[in-house]
């Protein structure tokens, strides 16, 4: 196997913490990679789903330049490695650390096996701004000069304390996709060729849906009041033109896990009961009990409720797949909220 090689484990086993005030979303518990250091992994590339297959397969028709070229990947979260498989295509292998949908990537507890895959890894994408803080110690554990790291809040200009979530934003998800692509094509110089085509066909055509409903909530919906859980709904809020109401200070307490104030609580009970909020936007892969009561408000007000995950859901869907389904599901409780 050569040093190109692209490692990504893919449902490496992750043992869930409930977040308490004790425990700080952003801040997961640093466990150090063991032994093993830089020693190589071979790992199976996981099985491509069918829109993945079509823009590997669309784009690596018209860029094909005959390497043999594999670049070596390890993504810490599936959001972020769905995108790098299928830009990267033929040229490289890929697998996702955090690819559980009942796992909380806030409070995921790394192991030995994820330290490995990231000491071998030619090329790491992590979100940071202490989201996968885990990462940042692998990698400072076992330095590698050959090794190219893609930190998306650093790419983004974010620091500690900012919104993590930039996955849900339209611009960041493109600007890492504009990052990737250079990267692979700095590190695979003799297929830059065939990453501009893969990168064209995966915004053009396989983002077209996707692409198509943000626009168009966008436009039907835009400054329509919205209620949400958390802060990993702000960004996607952002993009599609709809007002936040929830307090960020409360959708920022539930994200870190920290308490939440009485006066937030009592202005979003006031939102919901006094029907001020059109749509309730949920993360399922983080309830609390006051998340849960406010849900159940919602409904009984007759306020409806979409759902949003942290990560691909079902597991190994793909980025486009899933956040298009999220999308049409906001879509519709919008359309049964304003009747547009």
């Amino acid at each position: 196997m050569n040093l190109n090689s692209v490692f990504i484990i893919k449902g490496g086993s992750a043992m869930l913490n409930t977040r308490s005030s004790s425990l700080f979303r952003g801040r997961t518990r640093l466990i150090a990679a063991t032994t093993a250091g830089a020693a190589l992994l071979t790992a199976a590339a996981g099985c491509s789903t069918a829109s993945e297959k079509s823009a590997t397969s669309t784009a690596g028709a018209t860029g094909t330049t005959g390497s043999s070229t594999k670049i070596a990947v390890v993504a810490a979260e599936d959001f972020w490695g769905s995108i790098a498989k299928q830009l990267g295509g033929d040229h490289v292998t890929e697998t996702s650390v955090i690819t559980n949908p009942d796992t909380d990537p806030h409070a995921y507890e790394p192991t030995a096996a994820d330290g490995r895959a990231v000491a071998s890894a030619q090329y790491v994408i992590n979100n940071g701004v202490g989201y996968d803080a885990w990462t940042e110690t692998f990698i400072a554990s076992n330095p590698s000069p050959s090794r190219t790291v893609l930190t998306v809040g650093d790419l983004l200009g974010l620091k500690d304390g900012d919104n993590p979530h930039q996955w849900y934003s339209h611009d960041s998800v493109y600007k890492v996709i504009d990052q990737i692509t250079a990267d692979y094509k700095k590190l695979d110089p003799a297929d830059a060729a065939y990453f501009d085509a893969q990168k064209q066909n995966f915004e053009t055509t396989t983002l077209a849906k996707y692409n198509q409903l943000e626009a168009d909530i966008k436009a039907k919906y835009a400054g329509t009041p919205i209620g949400a859980s958390e802060s990993i709904v702000s960004p996607l809020a952002d993009s599609t033109g709809l007002k936040m109401l929830t307090p960020y200070s409360f959708l920022k307490a539930i994200s870190e896990g920290t308490d939440v104030s009485a006066a937030d609580k009592t202005t979003i009970d006031q939102q919901i009961s006094g029907k001020q909020i059109k749509v309730y936007v949920y993360n399922s892969q983080n309830s609390t009990p006051d998340i849960a009561t406010q849900v159940e408000a919602a409904k009984k007000a007759g306020i409806p409720v979409a759902t949003v995950t942290e990560t691909l859901t079902p597991a190994g869907t793909p980025f486009q797949d899933w956040q298009s389904a999220q999308l049409q599901s906001l879509e519709s409780a919008l359309a049964q909220a304003t009747g547009k």
